[in-house]
Parts: structure tokens; C-alpha cells; sequence
């Protein structure tokens, strides 16, 4: 008997598993696929994370880096040095979830790969977490397991608030890079953006659109991208994938589980980042499960209250953002991408220094004004 299954390895997960096994409750992961494995992500990290932990990330990151680079249809480029405390991380996500986990391991997790859950059911005061080879048992159930897993329909969130994106991303190998530099692109994509983030070894190359709308050529609007940077995505395995974004605050948790990560769509709805918010909502769900666990009967219901205030509260100023600057892109670009105060706020934003409630509302007002018909085409 575990006091703690967790389901699925990725930054909430692990990060679930490292806090409650500090703590020194029983936790076991169960991921399905062999660690490490690969995971498509632009594998951006904002370095506010390091204020939840007590160990040194420098062997999972990639490299860092602050400046970045947009451009408007390939063109019209904005070039901005961020001025903040630290640089953003660029990781690959095998090396990095498989760093966070081996961090819990270290703790006293248990982690049980190339496993994966079949089935769950609740009985009397545990649940019982069905796999290929065995049953185990545990007190308490985190569901970690992604925009496609099944645990949230299994433990009854069939009516999850989340809004689909999508994202094409491909890794390209490159030599040494001397002056990495996060690209953004936007005008070749609606309702999204295309990016290229660098890696000590490569490019993360994807594309993603965050708020629906007609079908669109990801993949020719990619190799198009990919050209400037003598990239020929065609030879690189290319990864579709979802993306689970926060619509509104919703109920995360019910019989003695919690819903985090992808599977609580925590995604942020205008840049898509979803490291961060995965990895807070793993943190957060360790604290209401080792209160849980010592008695507190609210702590669970006090996780979908602190994810709602402190994570989807912004999340609500970010939707608005996005609502208004993807539905006229240009404008949005000239009156706010290209002004260099809105550009470092956005990269405070981006690493923790500044929530979208410090500055969206005057973001919003301004490109409202700026709502003159043919504008943003």
C-alpha cells in the first residue's frame, strides 16, 4: 500500500513524486513509457521553478539564453535582450523529466517504467491501479498522465473546461551554436505562432495554434519557416501532438485523486507554456496529498481552490490577451511586440517576475483602441 500512486513522469508528475517523497510519504510513478523518453516540447523553462526546489537543475539544461528574436511573415524582426534575473532555460524533455525523476528516486520514490495503467477503481479507502502485470495499491491517486491519457475520463472528468490546441514540432541537429537566440514567428499562422528554440545541439522547430479555427498546413508552413535557418524539416521526424489549454477555473479534484499537468489543462492559453504551470500544479497537489494524508478532510478541495486563484486567476488575464491579439495578429505585432517595454514584459512574464494581471489590462486597452477595421490583416 502506497500513500501516493502517480501516474505519469513527465514535470508534474515528478514533481508530485519528489515533494511527497521529501516529505516521507510512500510514492510510486508509473509511466508507461522507458525512461528516458522523448517528448515534444519547445522545452522553453522559465527559471522561476528553481525557487520550488532544493537541488541544482544545471545537468538538464540544454543551454540558456535571453535573447530573443521575432518577426512578423519572416520579416519586420524585433531583436530583444531580456533584462531579467536569469536567463530562460532551453531543455530536452527526455533529459530533463528523466533528471526530475531521478531527483525523486533519490528521495525515496519508486518508479516503475515501460508500465502502463490499464484500469482504476476506488475500494472501500484505496485505489486499485490496474497494469499489464499487477495491481497496486494506494491511498491517494495523482493523474499526471498528459493532454491524451486517460486517467481524468477514468476518474470522472468527462466534462473537462479546456480548450484543444494543436502543435507540429520537429528536432533538427545543428553544429555548436555561438549565439543561440528563441525565435518567434507570427502572421505565417493563425491564431498561434511558429518558434525555434535552441538546444547546445539543435533547434526545437514547431508550430502551434492555440484558439481553434479552420484546418491548417502545419506542416508546409513549417518547412517554409525552416528554410531560413537551411533547415530542411522533411528529413527530421516531425511529432503532432495536443495541447490542453485552461479555459476557466474548473474542479480538479474527487474521490482521494487530483488532476495535474496536461490532464488539468493548465496550459497558458496565449503562449502555450506549460512547463511551468505543470510543474506548480505538481507542487501544489504534494502539499494537499501529505495534508490529506495527515488528516486535513479539506486539503483536496483546497488544491482545485489554489490552482483556480493562484494559476487560473492570470490565466483568465492571459485568455483575454490572447483572445484580442490572435484575432488581429498584425496590430498586435505593431502595437505590441514592437514596442520594447511590452517585449520585456512579456519575458518577466515568461520567467515569473510578472504575472499577466500586472499588465494585461493596459495591453488590452491598447490594442483595443487599435481595433480599426483592416488592421490587423
Amino acid at each position: 500500500m502506497y500513500d501516493c500512486i502517480v501516474v505519469g513522469a513527465g514535470p508534474a508528475g515528478g514533481t508530485a513524486a519528489y515533494h511527497l517523497a521529501k516529505r516521507g510519504r510512500s510514492v510510486l510513478v508509473l509511466e508507461k513509457a522507458s525512461l528516458p523518453r522523448y517528448k515534444p516540447c519547445g522545452g522553453g523553462v522559465s527559471p522561476q521553478i528553481a525557487q520550488w526546489f532544493d537541488f541544482d537543475f544545471s545537468p538538464a539544461i540544454s543551454l540558456k539564453t535571453n535573447t530573443i528574436r521575432y518577426t512578423w511573415k519572416m520579416d519586420d524582426p524585433v531583436v530583444v535582450e531580456l533584462k531579467t534575473a536569469e536567463p530562460v532555460w532551453m531543455v530536452r524533455r527526455d533529459v530533463f523529466d528523466h533528471f526530475l525523476i531521478k531527483q525523486a528516486q533519490q528521495q525515496g520514490a519508486e518508479l516503475r517504467d515501460n508500465t502502463e495503467v490499464t484500469g482504476i477503481e476506488f475500494q472501500s479507502d484505496r485505489w486499485l491501479v490496474k497494469t499489464a502485470t499487477d495491481t497496486v495499491n494506494g491511498r491517494y491517486l495523482i493523474a499526471a498522465d498528459g493532454a491524451k491519457g486517460p486517467m481524468a475520463k477514468w476518474l470522472g472528468f468527462k466534462d473537462r473546461k479546456r480548450r484543444l490546441g494543436g502543435a507540429l514540432e520537429a528536432e533538427a541537429p545543428v553544429k555548436h551554436q555561438s549565439d543561440p537566440l528563441i525565435h518567434f514567428e507570427f502572421g505565417m499562422i493563425k491564431n498561434g505562432y511558429i518558434w525555434n528554440f535552441p538546444k547546445a545541439d539543435g533547434y526545437s522547430i514547431g508550430v502551434g495554434t492555440f484558439r481553434g479555427g479552420e484546418p491548417q498546413d502545419f506542416k508546409g508552413i513549417l518547412a517554409e519557416y525552416a528554410t531560413q535557418f537551411g533547415i530542411d524539416v522533411k528529413t527530421c521526424q516531425q511529432y503532432g501532438h495536443p495541447l490542453c489549454l485552461w479555459d476557466g477555473d474548473q474542479t480538479l479534484h474527487t474521490q482521494n485523486a487530483l488532476l495535474t499537468g496536461e490532464a488539468a489543462c493548465v496550459v497558458d492559453p496565449f503562449t502555450a507554456e506549460g512547463i511551468r504551470p505543470s510543474i506548480f500544479s505538481g507542487l501544489k497537489a504534494s502539499e494537499a496529498i501529505d495534508g490529506a494524508l495527515s488528516g486535513d478532510t479539506n486539503a483536496l478541495a483546497r488544491y482545485t481552490q489554489v490552482l483556480n486563484e493562484e494559476w487560473g486567476a492570470d490565466m483568465m488575464w492571459a485568455q483575454r490577451l490572447a483572445g484580442i491579439f490572435y484575432r488581429v495578429p498584425g496590430m498586435g505585432y505593431r502595437m505590441g511586440v514592437k514596442r520594447p517595454s511590452a517585449t520585456q514584459r512579456m519575458g518577466q512574464i515568461l520567467c515569473g517576475e510578472l504575472r499577466y494581471a500586472d499588465v494585461a489590462n493596459s495591453a488590452i486597452k491598447r490594442l483595443s483602441t487599435g481595433l480599426i477595421p483592416g488592421m490587423g490583416k
